[in-house]
């Protein structure tokens, strides 16, 4: 896909709509039924340095890489393989639309597969979520992620201190698991459900050792028949975990610094710094 068709598309697109989408075609598009697609917001993943033609990376950076790393490790097991990740790019800072070609020579210079390139406004970028099936949207902006949840789709915060890029790292919080009808219910549930079932789907594809995707549950409070009531039900939607903790009220920094999670799912939107 050439920058300079990019550019034609999304202004051509833009006047006559508030939602712009462009395919990359230097990208081979996941099948539409199989995958998994996770929406990461341009202001997340490019916020570096930047020199004259490409923008320094941001928080997102390592997460678009692990999520790569698990898409080819799924690839080398089936070349046929359907059940991968898909990554779409929301667009809606002013200024970074006005740099559109850069977005798009960015991702082909830092190796970085994106499908799609979203392009909207503040007001509307939920229509691009649900236009493109967003499955888990990703932001460092809580109030996007909180409008995004509060539409249906299953949203969390980036970690801001980063997370390794060799492996897939995804905490679950326990605490929702066990009391599901403790409050109101999040119209988000039902798509962590069905996120949960195609992660774990996604995770017994590998096996025990040396899997480029990690999943891990964290119970808050409760004791350790809490945390067990917590991994039961998570099994029985076919998600298993390679690790459980119980912190029965203790602070949950010290795990996550030594774990250092992409991001944590639960009822709502959590940030890892809460």
């Amino acid at each position: 896909m050439s920058v300079d068709s990019a550019r034609e598309t999304l202004y051509h697109r833009g006047e006559a709509d508030m939602v712009a989408t462009i395919q990359n075609t230097d990208v081979k598009q996941e099948d539409a039924h199989g995958a998994v697609v996770v929406a990461v917001t341009s202001r997340a993943l490019f916020g570096g340095d930047d020199d004259d033609d490409v923008s320094g990376v941001g928080v997102a950076f390592p997460l678009l890489q692990a999520l790569q790393r698990v898409n080819q490790r799924l690839l080398e097991k089936d070349p046929a393989e359907s059940l991968l990740f898909d990554v779409v790019l929301i667009t809606t800072d002013s200024q970074q639309q006005q740099q559109s070609s850069r977005i798009v020579s960015s991702t082909r210079h830092h190796g970085l597969e994106v499908s799609r390139f979203c392009f909207s406004s503040q007001e509307d970028f939920i229509e691009s979520l649900l236009t493109n099936n967003v499955q888990l949207f990703l932001s460092t902006d809580r109030n996007e992620a909180l409008q995004a949840s509060q539409q249906g789709v299953l949203s969390a915060l980036l970690d801001r201190q980063g997370a390794p890029s060799e492996q897939l790292r995804v905490m679950l919080c326990g605490d929702a698991v066990v009391r599901p009808d403790a409050g109101p219910a999040p119209v988000s549930r039902p798509a962590a459900e069905s996120f949960s079932s195609r992660l774990g789907e996604m995770r017994r594809r590998f096996g025990a050792l040396d899997s480029p995707l990690s999943i891990v549950l964290v119970t808050s409070s409760g004791d350790r028949e809490s945390c067990g009531v917590a991994l039961r039900t998570l099994r029985s939607r076919g998600l298993g975990v390679d690790e459980a903790y119980c912190l029965a009220g203790a602070p949950r920094s010290p795990i996550l610094s030594l774990l250092r999670p992409h991001f944590l799912l639960g009822d709502g939107v959590i940030g890892l710094e809460d």
